[in-house]
């Protein structure tokens, strides 16, 4: 019972425990984010690496990202093959590595090949994390858990960008600290997973799935029932889980072959296109670029001030990704993404507005377009847009673009289908590293407008084609997606077509829970 466990199992069984370490693979990729962004404005990086042009410094960039979408495809075979903890802990020791050849880096293709290894860690990490979250969570708390990951990320983005603006300031012959220093600090998040992740539960639905059912029931029962085999919750959840396992098998299910049938191919296109959609955003720009487009703007004067404004994006980031960690089980997922993707939409207007009305020119022996803004008021409306967009990001598109995908899909193709939905990300994110370097040169302002539209245009599509899942198990989804997507789903009938399927008496259904499906339309 769960009077007699010991405080270590209590901790490494307290959900929010599990989900919150999970998500230290949030801050290795934040880590790396943050570092290249603030360490590609400095003098020493330039210098050391003989001033890398645009296409140079995005393929730079891209190389995480090209690794990323390498790790994110194929992960889904060992999340389903080896556990999602052993595929997380495995995605560790690679980043341990590629942190090692980053810091070691003698020229660009070294610091290529750290950057690649870095990203296949990455995605491997970014697909199984969100994955392992919604099925430890219950249903009231799962938006929540999962937003743990995103607010993570931004938390290592911040911490990397004001360690790389200390380690600045080196120079003589130590100078090449300013990017050595950050690049192998971003190998200590990877390592505390490594270590800990030991502790923690494997997945219940994973273990179910298996055909370890006592494992699973046991790890059920620590999460939502203080240890109680027999608690209401745990028996209804099992039986839940039991039930679309059978359902699955008798149906022959051909498991990843699924992804293919109507009903999950149309899920699959949804979950490809928030991630698609999150990376339109513009985000990208903000996050690799922000010390450039500064820097493009005249914002800041010199180097040092340069990214102090650009470390102060990175605040707005973490603080404002916690409003949606505390609401978005409330506030729900669809309005959620409407509403930011609209507010991203509006200050990406005036952004490129603000920009167009400024006085561009190409410096003295140099290629690249930088802009008189002409006035500090101007200035500062640039910069506070800037910062809005990114609050709107933080609050919206950054945690929903893991909470959605991860709890869309059926158990036998979950690991599959999230893996795909994330490597369209990472896919789209290679390609912006790319382009965006060479269109903020070539159409400028032209650039936000562009993201802009963007950002309406998915507004748009969520409003057309996206359910909301709020307060719905995993287990039930599949019913949701069978409703109009612009209607109120009713749960009593999601609760009791459930049950009829299971063949499980709708009475024993959770009651207890004090969540309400909301108008969504």
């Amino acid at each position: 019972m769960g009077s007699s466990r010991s405080w270590q199992t209590r901790v490494t069984t307290n959900v929010y425990a599990i989900g919150s370490f999970a998500a230290l693979a949030g801050i290795m990729f934040g880590f790396d984010i943050g570092s290249n962004s603030g360490v590609i404005l400095t003098w020493q990086y330039r210098e050391y690496f003989n001033n890398p042009d645009d296409l140079l410094q995005g393929g730079i960039n891209g190389a995480l990202s090209a690794g990323c979408f390498i790790g994110a495809l194929f992960a889904g075979f060992p999340a389903d093959r080896y556990s999602r903890k052993y595929t997380l802990m495995g995605a560790s020791v690679l980043f341990v590595i590629g942190s090692i050849f980053q810091a070691a880096a003698n020229g660009v293709p070294l610091l290529c090949v750290g950057r690649v290894i870095n990203g296949i860690s990455v995605g491997i990490t970014s697909m199984v994390v969100p994955l392992y979250q919604s099925e430890i969570a219950p249903k009231e708390i799962r938006g929540r858990i999962v937003a743990v990951q995103q607010w993570s990320i931004t938390w290592g983005i911040m911490l990397s960008f004001w360690i790389q603006y200390g380690a600045q300031y080196s120079s003589g012959d130590s100078y090449t600290a300013a990017f050595r220093i950050p690049w192998a600090i971003q190998a200590v998040p990877a390592v505390l997973l490594l270590s800990g992740m030991w502790a923690f539960p494997f997945s219940p639905r994973w273990l179910a799935d298996k055909g370890r059912m006592d494992e699973a029931i046991q790890v059920l029962a620590d999460i939502h029932g203080d240890g109680d085999v027999n608690h209401e919750r745990v028996q209804l959840e099992i039986q839940e889980i039991q039930a679309v396992i059978k359902f699955d098998r008798e149906q022959a299910s051909h498991r990843y072959a699924d992804i293919l049938k109507p009903q999950y191919a149309y899920r699959a296109s949804l979950g490809i296109c928030l991630q698609i959609w999150q990376q339109l955003t513009g985000m990208n720009i903000i996050m690799f670029y922000v010390v450039l487009l500064f820097e493009q703007a005249g914002i800041g004067g010199d180097q040092d001030a340069t990214l102090v404004s650009a470390g102060i994006n990175y605040v707005v980031n973490v603080v404002m990704t916690v409003p949606a960690i505390l609401w978005v089980d409330k506030w729900g997922r669809r309005n959620t993404m409407i509403f930011g993707a609209l507010s991203m939409s509006l200050f990406l207007w005036v952004v490129g507005g603000i920009m167009s009305q400024g006085t561009w020119y190409q410096a003295e022996g140099s290629e690249k377009w930088m802009m008189d803004i002409g006035s500090s008021s101007k200035a500062n409306g640039m910069v506070a847009c800037v910062y809005l967009f990114v609050a709107s990001f933080a609050t919206s598109w950054g945690p929903l673009g893991w909470i959605y995908p991860a709890e869309i899909f059926p158990l036998r193709i979950r690991a599959i289908a999230v893996s795909l939905s994330t490597s369209a990300n990472w896919l789209f994110n290679w390609v912006l590293n790319f382009v965006v370097p060479m269109l903020m040169q070539r159409i400028r302002f032209g650039l936000y407008m562009l993201f802009a539209g963007f950002n309406f245009l998915m507004a748009c599509h969520v409003f057309l084609a996206y359910p909301e899942t709020k307060g719905f198990t995993l287990e039930e989804m599949d019913i949701v997606f069978e409703q109009n997507p612009r209607k109120k789903v009713d749960r009593a009938y999601v609760e009791a077509e459930l049950a009829r399927r299971a063949g499980l008496s709708h009475d024993t259904k959770d009651t207890t829970s004090d969540e309400k499906t909301e108008n969504i339309v």
